[in-house]
């Protein structure tokens, strides 16, 4: 579990550093990408076998129904995070598409996910994707909505979010934890 919680903190650490700290990032020039990088790919290994090496300690038991309500909150989350980069005339609907798609995720998981180490991983994303959209806002308030583009492009964003929403259920077929209802 401690490995779990180390790569949680150093995930939110990485982000958070820009914001926090933004005169020692900026003095560390384009020569302090790489280092955050590296730091971020860290978190994520961490997190990934963390979860994965972490006991099964029970703390509720999420009702079986609560699979269909994941499932359609997962493809909610990917055609949101899709927002951010389309050109369509979704284009600027939300201010942080990316942010609010970890954000479903995470409840999305933490409905379906009842045990200790669950609760760590989503519940800690959670609270980075809120205090990551509280300090953007913080220090950029002044945000001009892009202005809307072709409607045919969302329905490439549809197309695509069903594409990458099954290719993520392969993946989670394929790694072990079945996502779909038994």
């Amino acid at each position: 579990m401690t490995i779990l919680i180390l790569g949680i903190i150093l995930w939110i650490a990485a982000h958070y550093f820009k914001r926090l700290a933004p005169d020692i990032r900026a003095g560390m020039g384009k020569g302090g990408r790489p280092l955050i990088a590296g730091l971020i790919v860290v978190s994520v290994l961490a997190m990934i076998f963390g979860y994965k090496w972490a006991p099964v300690i029970p703390v509720w038991s999420p009702p079986s129904f609560m699979v269909h309500i994941n499932n359609l909150a997962m493809l909610i989350a990917f055609f949101v995070y899709g927002m951010s980069a389309t050109t369509g005339r979704l284009r600027g609907k939300l201010r942080h598409p990316q942010l609010t798609a970890v954000k479903i995720w995470a409840v999305a998981h933490l409905l379906v996910n009842g045990d200790l180490a669950s609760i760590l991983l989503f519940g800690g994303m959670l609270t980075w994707a809120i205090g990551s959209a509280v300090l953007i806002n913080k220090s950029e308030p002044d945000w001009q909505r892009p202005v809307p583009g072709e409607a045919k492009k969302d329905i490439i964003l549809v197309v695509i979010t069903l594409v990458m929403f099954s290719v993520v259920a392969a993946i989670h077929i394929w790694a072990g934890p079945w996502p779909f209802p038994r």
